[in-house]
Order: C-alpha cells, then structure tokens, then sequence
C-alpha cells in the first residue's frame, strides 16, 4: 500500500470517530433528530402513518442531517463533494424505501430486517442499469457501516451484564469462545478464504449483523463477502425462531433454559425477541439479557480480531517475512473500535439513565439508517455474479455446519447452568 493510501485509510478511519462521536455529543447536548415511523399494516396505515406530513418531515429531518454529517466526511476523507451531494439523495431515497418494505407487518412477522432489503434494491438497481461512475464515485460504504458502528457502541450497556448476573455472563462467553473457534475451525477445513471466515465465526458465535459488520470493518474486509455473511444470517435466523420454541415446547424445557438457549443461538436481537415472545415472559427476559451479554462482548472481539489480523495478516509489501512493529500494527489499526468501545464505556459509566432513556431512540434510529444506507451503496456497487458465485457454497456448507454445533452446544450450557 503507498503512503498516500496508507494516509488516506487512516485519514478515513479517524473521520468516523470524529463524526459518530459527533452525532453522540451533538444527541447529548440536546439535539435530537426526530425518529420517522416506518411501520404499516396496509394501504391505508401506510398512507397516513408513513407518508403522512408529519413523518414525511422527520425523514427529510433525518436527511438533511445525515447529508450534512456526511459531507463533512466527504470533505475530510477527501473525497468529491459535488459527487457526494449529487450522488447521496438517490442512496437516501432507495435506503427510506428499503426501510418501508422493512416496516409492512408482513417483513416484521418473517423478521426481515431492513439492511437486506437496501442490499437488494441495491443490487436490483445496479444490475439492470447501469450507473455513471461519478454516482459509483460518490459512495461512502465504508464511511456508513464505521459511522453505524461508532453509534452501535451506545447501545452497548456494560450495566446489561449485571443485570444477567453471572449465569447470563458466563453462558455469553462460553458460547462465544467455544462457537468462535469452531466456526473457525471449520472454515480453515473447507479451506474459506480467511477474511470470509473471520466473518463467519463473529456472526455465528457472537451477535449476528452487527457482528459481521464489526469484524469486517476490523480487518478491512470485502462488502461483498460481508453482503453474503449477512445474507446467510438473516435466512437461517428466520427458520431457527420458528422451529426452536417449537422443539423447546415439544421437550418440555423450562422457560429459562430455553430463554437462555434462544439468546445464545440466535443470530440477531430481533428474532430472539420475536422467538422468546412466542415461549413467554420468563423465556423472553432471559433471552434477551443472554443476547445483551453477548452484545457487550463484540467491542472486546473487535478489538482482539483487529490486532491478531493486523499482526499476522497483509505484511508490508518492504516487509513480507517479518511481523509488523507496534507502530505498523497502530497504524493498521482500525480506529473505529476506539469510538465503539468509547461510545459504551461513555453511555455505560458517565451519562445519566435519564439522558440515555432521552436519547437512546433518535441514536438506535440513527444507527439503523447508517447501515441500511451502507448495504445500499454495497447492493449499487455489487454484481449478483460476485455475491453469488460458485466459490459460495464453501462459506454456506461452513455457516450451517457452525451453526447446527452452536445450536447444540449452546442447549448443552444453558440446560447445565440454568
């Protein structure tokens, strides 16, 4: 990589730490960005809720201040600001109607959630017209997911795991550690490549979507594997909330075992949720402080999968044999975690409960629309025949396989300690 890339990476790097921590400071001081409704049930909710003026107006709220944060991006990245500004209400208006698709009560039944429906109207978009390469110029992916990420770490409560107690804290990292290494495991087995692989084992093992996305902003990875990740997520959640209180049910488990077994197999919140709803009260309260517990400890996985990526990954093109020296290996780093990871120790030990129950809404709704305007620009960017190509079935055969041990062992902790 030359110096001006190396400078530029870090330039970018450095950037989403300065705007997401500047979304959070600007939430807390009190400036909050109205939160749209994007929820309807049929025709006539989604003419009066959705496009009514009054939600009409928090979506052009969100727009203008999205458009403004990310021109300052685009200025201090580097990056073309005409294109930016021409280029960024086409990626809002495709994102706002992925969002309403992820709103209908039929997306929600099935816990679709919106970063796959931007991916494929996307995709939709960028396979069947083809798209001037200023407005391909002007996509600000990475720029997106970091931002999302840096904002993800306010809903990372450290008071959440006390809340579990040990049980919940030690069934988060055993899982996570056992699941991890397994998927890992398998992955080198199938011989998936490493980048792909680290994807898969965070996804698997730890939170699902978000965890995806962390690892591959930790290790700099390719959208288009983290597209196929989350893909893969996102399908096999929808037949594992449906099925498992089922086979709960049918077995005779308590509520908390499978509470328990549902927060820690289950890739993302919103099916957990779904899932302990349909067991009961007990079942989803367990479930979704097990899910917590593990939320909490992607900020630390972060962490750890960025230094063992940089330290044995990529060497310098000067420097091919040896390790990389503790400044390379800073240089490399990818600055984001430090905005995640000090985003929930700022919301865990210095802001109020008060203030964070008066802000907690307009950031979460903030955060989903980085993401979802993310996989936007990587659905506009992608070739179907990149994302699903004959060099997929690896990976899938790897996730399902990771998935059925986490399944298992995950049942096997939670029957032990609950």
């Amino acid at each position: 990589m030359s110096t001006s890339n190396t400078k530029l990476t870090l330039h970018e790097d450095w950037a989403v730490v300065i705007l997401g921590s500047l979304v959070i400071l600007l939430a807390i001081a009190g400036l909050l960005i109205p939160v749209p409704t994007f929820g309807w049930a049929n025709a006539a909710e989604l003419g009066s809720k959705v496009f009514g003026a009054e939600n009409l107006a928090k979506i052009a709220a969100q727009f203008v201040f999205v458009f403004i944060i990310g021109t300052v991006g685009a200025l201090i990245t580097g990056k073309s600001v005409k294109n930016y500004a021409l280029g960024f209400p086409l990626v809002y208006i495709i994102t706002i109607a992925a969002l309403i698709l992820a709103g209908s009560k039929q997306a929600k039944a099935l816990n679709l959630e919106a970063v796959i429906f931007s991916l494929v109207l996307g995709l939709a978009i960028s396979n069947f017209i083809k798209l001037p390469e200023w407005l391909k110029s002007s996509l600000s992916t990475e720029l997106f997911v970091k931002v999302g990420l840096v904002l993800l770490g306010t809903s990372v409560i450290f008071s959440d795991i006390l809340k579990a107690g040990s049980l919940g804290l030690i069934q988060a990292l055993l899982v996570v550690t056992s699941v991890w290494y397994f998927a890992f495991w398998v992955c080198r087995k199938l011989k998936v490549d490493d980048e792909m692989a680290m994807m898969i084992s965070s996804a698997v093992s730890i939170c699902g979507v978000s965890a995806a996305i962390a690892t591959s902003g930790a290790i700099k990875g390719d959208s288009k594997k983290l597209s196929y990740v989350i893909s893969m997520v996102l399908i096999t959640a929808i037949p594992m909330m449906i099925f498992m209180p089922i086979i709960a049910n049918y077995f005779h488990f308590s509520q908390e075992v499978t509470g328990a077994w549902l927060g820690g197999s289950i890739d993302t919140t919103g099916a957990v949720v779904a899932s302990g709803s349909l067991v009961g009260e007990a079942a989803l309260k367990i479930s979704t402080i097990v899910k917590f517990s593990q939320n909490v400890l992607l900020g630390l996985a972060a962490f750890a999968i960025s230094i063992y990526w940089t330290y044995t990954k990529h060497p310098s093109a000067n420097d091919k044999e040896t390790k990389p020296t503790l400044k390379v290996i800073w240089e490399r780093f990818p600055k984001f975690v430090l905005g995640f990871v000090g985003a929930s120790l700022l919301f865990s030990f210095v802001v109020s409960p008060e203030k964070i129950g008066f802000v907690k809404d307009s950031l979460k709704s903030l955060q989903g629309l980085w993401f979802a305007l993310a996989f936007t620009s990587i659905g506009l960017e992608t070739n179907f025949a990149d994302l699903f190509n004959k060099n997929s079935k690896k990976p899938l055969y790897a996730f399902l396989i990771a998935q059925t041990f986490n399944i298992f062992v995950t049942l096997g902790i939670a029957w032990v300690l609950f």
